[in-house]
């Protein structure tokens, strides 16, 4: 009788793990690929002729091809900083671009997008760049354990490098640690002053691969070739080469997935194409026909076909969600000579709006948006909703029934209805931060007026700059070149006051 009591008592724990893994598994598994200056018109699913994307463009065949889709800023560190807390980068100060040594700009005490998921019980990973802060001070030691970080607001486990690949420290961090640290050769870096004998890029431009621009500062300290923003010294079996960089990456990646498959996890893959310096694997080198940054986004696409091959090996793939979006819009030359202009050959990498990477004007922010689950979500659908990188957090905070505290994430609406395809509005309106502030609701922008420069003249952008309010139908004017503020003060009037509300919140 016992043993029979037991076999029961057995078999009903088996059912009980088996339904509670059944469970879990029928939550999707999330994969954000968030990628780094790429321009809505770089993608063939987006209008592009010239560059061959057919991993993406199978993405956006397989689930939604967002063309109201948004960044909260014009610059990498900003809209970083809104996906990851639901908030407008201008409520925060430090929320500019980050030099390579700042500290944590990400509260630890608040809700964050990957602390959603893992209140609801996922694993969660970062790899890639980072670029939002690390440590609690500027002055750090690169040798030892360097935190507050990624683990600290929200991720188990991160693979990333601190900021940008034209920044130094260009060195891996895994978890609280740079890999490769050698206590003889230790790693010193500096914003303000030259540190070490290392060569710079000024002194001694003979010893360049890539040549820089003018007067970007890419002209501090080299590695691997190529001049860097900042200096640093030691650390020689620390530093990485950039033609391996994705490729690590994307290996940290497929393991991450094959390691974690069998219960629900969110990914963060930040990819660094196409930002400078582009210096892709040999195996993309001359590839597009479309110099390095072509190459570059060849690179980006083989990888996305990648993560989407591990996943369907692993039967994971009708089950995962996969959000592919860019933290801002395109540049060309963004401080090297690396045949971006030269070797553009008629590619259009804004597609029919004007600015770009750091400008109002709608290149800046609006960037290819797409979002696959093929479980749930319709195949080849297209949705002119406006939605914004910042509502993710909130949208997966009510699909998974996570709750945080009134006060926290409050710019993030829940869109869920329009990232499913359901709801083909969106959120009501939009503010945008891009040196100055615009508003874009029902197809109408309002830039608020300011007397910034009104053109980047070391990357030839314009920067929707003007001391004028401006208003746009970009139903009519996608290009933004017919202001139409001064016959439409009662929109002026609207969007102006939707700003100041939001500003004094």
């Amino acid at each position: 009788m016992k043993l029979v009591n037991h076999y029961i008592i057995s078999l009903l724990t088996l059912v009980g793990s088996v339904t509670q893994v059944a469970g879990q598994q029928q939550k999707p598994n999330v994969v954000l690929i968030y990628v780094d200056d790429l321009g809505y018109g770089d993608l063939g699913s987006y209008g592009a002729t010239k560059l061959n994307t057919p991993n993406l463009d199978a993405l956006a065949s397989e689930g939604i091809r967002f063309t109201n889709g948004h960044a909260t800023a014009a610059t990498c560190t900003p809209s970083r900083y809104s996906l990851m807390t639901g908030n407008y980068p201008f409520r925060q100060t430090g929320t500019g671009i980050l030099p390579g040594d700042a500290k944590l700009i990400i509260p630890q005490d608040k809700i964050t997008l990957p602390k959603v998921f893992k209140d609801a019980g996922y694993q969660t990973a970062v790899i890639g760049k980072w670029h939002l802060g690390l440590g609690d001070q500027v002055d750090k030691d690169w040798n030892g354990s360097i935190k507050p970080g990624p683990l600290e607001v929200g991720y188990d486990y991160s693979f990333i490098f601190p900021a940008t690949a034209d920044r130094v420290p260009t060195v891996f961090l895994e978890n609280h640690h740079v890999l490769g640290v050698n206590k003889a050769d230790p790693i010193m870096v500096s914003y303000n002053k030259k540190v070490g004998s290392e060569p710079t890029g000024k002194e001694n431009p003979e010893l360049l691969k890539m040549k820089n621009s003018l007067n970007h500062g890419h002209d501090n300290t080299i590695v691997n070739g190529i001049g860097r923003i900042g200096w640093m010294s030691g650390g020689k079996e620390a530093k990485w080469v950039d033609e391996e960089l994705t490729l690590t990456f994307a290996d940290k990646a497929i393991r991450f997935i094959q390691d974690h498959y069998q219960k629900p996890f969110f990914l963060t893959y930040n990819a660094t194409e196409p930002h400078v310096p582009r210096m892709p694997a040999t195996m993309f080198k001359g590839k597009s026909g479309y110099g390095y940054r072509g190459d570059a986004i060849l690179q980006l696409d083989y990888t996305v076909g990648q993560l989407v091959k591990t996943l369907k090996d692993n039967n994971v793939y009708e089950n995962t969600i996969i959000i592919f979006s860019s933290d801002n819009g395109p540049v060309l030359d963004d401080g090297y000579d690396d045949g971006a202009v030269s070797q553009l050959n008629g590619h259009n990498p804004f597609g029919p709006y004007s600015g770009g990477k750091y400008s109002a004007f709608e290149a800046g922010t609006r960037v290819p948006f797409i979002i696959s689950w093929p479980k749930m979500i319709k195949k080849g659908t297209t949705s002119d909703a406006l939605v914004c990188q910042v509502d993710l957090l909130s949208s997966f905070a009510s699909f998974l029934n996570v709750k945080y505290p009134k006060g926290e994430a409050v710019d993030s609406e829940n869109t869920w209805k329009s990232f499913m395809g359901k709801d083909l509005v969106g959120r009501p309106y939009l503010i945008k931060a891009s040196g100055t502030l615009s508003v874009l609701k029902d197809n109408y922008k309002y830039i608020k007026a300011g007397k910034g420069a009104k053109r980047n003249s070391l990357v030839n952008i314009e920067l929707g700059n003007d001391e004028v309010d401006q208003l746009y139908d970009l139903r009519t004017d996608k290009g933004e070149k017919i202001n139409i503020a001064k016959n439409n003060p009662e929109k002026v009037n609207e969007l102006k006051a939707i700003l100041e509300k939001e500003m004094n919140k």
